[in-house]
């Protein structure tokens, strides 16, 4: 390990991206490229920033060139991916560029798991990369897996007004499962940190980063304890499913949880190697909304 040696990060000004830059800048250990399609509008503390398009392999090409590292992500939910052809680029543009270690962020193969009972494409189409991953030959290749981000809770999945102005979640998965593995999605970088400085600990590897399990009424508890008054109403995932475009998928979504967990049902092995190798421990969620989410 060197403070010569270059780690390319794609997607540097996305949630997962950010946090690795961030926190391989702090470490000081390696020399940190940021990857964004437009590195004209990007801010933040890598050393060289470099244009990249998933879509383009070319350009994936020169972005790798004379790095010894890549850490991967893509967006299911930017119009038009295909994140197996994305993944698929990347894998095989590291491999051209003579990458050693390559970071694929993943999640599991949620049609695989449940037999095909289950389909979520934003899940399961990381995992089809996974075997591209490992065929690839890499010195070293470890396999990431994001949480539930705590940052849902005050965005995509914040608190909604409910009749009668009472606010809160209504949601198909049962308000006292404890089944969704949540965590800062910052943090990420911590864990990638830490697989990079230990190749050989991590390689080949599934490492799934986690402020603890939770339910909603979990959630909901801790909210209360810092002055909130949300409530939680039950519907049928059937019912959920029509409420908005995309509800199907989040339907379905919240029945794996309910059934496997949403790390599956290896999420204990994946969940210690991740406490073994990060740099930092991960934050549970009390703390995190005592600084994120203060209320009254």
């Amino acid at each position: 390990m060197s403070t010569n040696q270059i780690v390319a990060v794609i997607g540097a000004t996305g949630m997962q991206g950010s946090g690795v830059v961030e926190a391989l800048a702090a470490r000081g250990k390696f020399r940190v490229r940021a990857l964004t399609r437009d590195p004209g509008k990007y801010r933040g503390p890598a050393h060289e920033v470099v244009a990249a398009n998933l879509g383009q392999p070319e350009s994936l090409v020169e972005a790798f060139r004379g790095a010894h590292a890549v850490f991967s992500v893509t967006n299911f939910w930017d119009q038009g991916t295909d994140e197996v052809a994305q993944g698929t680029n990347a894998v095989e543009a590291a491999k051209k560029a003579g990458v050693e270690h390559f970071v694929w962020s993943t999640l599991p193969d949620v049609d695989g798991i449940s037999g095909g009972a289950i389909h979520v494409p934003h899940f399961t189409s990381k995992a089809k990369v996974d075997a591209v991953v490992a065929a690839a030959g890499f010195r070293h290749s470890t396999f990431v897996e994001p949480p539930f981000y705590f940052q849902n809770l005050v965005s995509g999945l914040a608190p909604q007004t409910l009749e009668g102005g009472r606010k809160g979640w209504v949601l198909p998965l049962p308000a006292t499962a404890r089944c969704v593995h949540m965590g800062d999605i910052s943090e990420l970088g911590n864990l990638v940190a830490g697989v990079l400085e230990r190749p050989e600990a991590s390689h080949g590897r599934h490492l799934s980063l986690a402020g603890g399990i939770y339910s909603f009424d979990d959630v909901i508890g801790a909210l209360r304890a810092l002055g909130h008054e949300y409530v939680y109403e039950q519907v049928p995932y059937e019912m959920f499913a029509t409420f908005f475009p995309g509800a199907e998928e989040m339907a379905a979504t919240f029945r794996w949880f309910e059934r496997y967990t949403y790390f599956g049902p290896d999420a204990g092995t994946k969940l210690a190697g991740a406490r073994e190798l990060t740099v930092a421990p991960f934050t549970p969620f009390a703390a995190w909304a005592a600084a994120n989410m203060q209320g009254g």
